[in-house]
């Protein structure tokens, strides 16, 4: 039986206040929700979701105030550099912005917790 994703988690410090950056800010929509642990987000047609993990405020990633590369991936059709600017305006912190590099296009970003998201165009 092959396997694939389904679900990544993203720790984050207020998972209310981070639903509504995801959705608001990022364009994703709410999948699943329980409110005793966790809510997921993503776009219901492309199968994968990052699962929203509320995490006590001791956690390692805000005790060192460093970003924390969560080595997720997310793709875009919208060309990279239009996608930057229309993102930064609303208030998203880039760590690396919009690069061309010999094999494509890369950026990254982070989320209000500090999590450093990849961002590439999707293969044609």
């Amino acid at each position: 039986m092959p396997m694939w994703l389904y679900s990544t988690a993203v720790v984050v410090s207020d998972r209310k206040k981070a639903l509504r950056w995801y959705c608001d800010v990022l364009g994703f929509s709410v999948l699943d929700d329980d409110p005793e642990h966790w809510t997921t987000v993503g776009h219901r047609e492309l199968g994968a979701r990052l699962h929203l993990c509320e995490a006590g405020s001791k956690g390692f990633r805000r005790r060192t105030g460093l970003p924390a590369n969560s080595g997720i991936l997310l793709l875009t059709k919208e060309p990279l550099p239009r996608l930057y600017r229309r993102l930064a305006k609303r208030g998203v912190r880039f760590t690396l912005p919009p690069k061309e590099v010999p094999w494509g296009w890369i950026s990254k970003f982070v989320d209000p917790d500090g999590n450093e998201f990849w961002l590439m165009p999707a293969p044609k």
